[in-house]
């Protein structure tokens, strides 16, 4: 009995950590010759943030892109960040922190050498939380064809 109920807690919290789930979409536009704009699109669920890049200190896992290498692409610049960022102090982790609640864009500019057909693979590491819980940091998979 015991068994039965300890399989039963589990698959609920299975099922939340689930539905708290982050939906990542991508994209890669053509700028100009060899040159494509990738777009990284992350839609949270109500009431939870994911945290920006640009975070400094012990606290929350910000998120991260990890690029595989490929010798037909390099990057160009920073991954950029845009959405409605929130700077607050955050008690549970003692510090100031910077999030994005609802929608969130990343772009990374990136240069494909000759005339070849490839992609931008790679994983997107972070984190979300809401007032009262985070949930593990995540990686998320990605390939982008160029």
């Amino acid at each position: 009995m015991k068994r039965i109920l300890f399989l039963m807690v589990l698959s609920f919290l299975a099922v939340g950590a689930f539905a708290q789930s982050v939906t990542w979409k991508n994209s890669a536009v053509k700028k100009g010759a060899g040159v494509y704009e990738v777009t990284f699109v992350a839609t949270v669920p109500s009431s939870w943030h994911i945290y920006s890049q640009n975070l400094v200190g012990d606290g929350p896992v910000p998120t991260k892109f990890n690029f595989t290498k490929n010798p037909l692409v390099s990057l160009t610049g920073k991954t950029l960040e845009k959405g409605k960022l929130q700077s607050v102090h955050d008690k549970n982790f003692g510090m100031d922190v910077k999030y994005y609640a609802g929608t969130v864009t990343f772009t990374q500019l990136v240069k494909v050498k000759g005339n070849a057909s490839t992609n931008l693979s790679g994983n997107i590491e972070y984190m979300i939380c809401n007032d009262h819980e985070c949930l593990p940091p995540t990686k998320e998979s990605f390939s982008v064809k160029l």
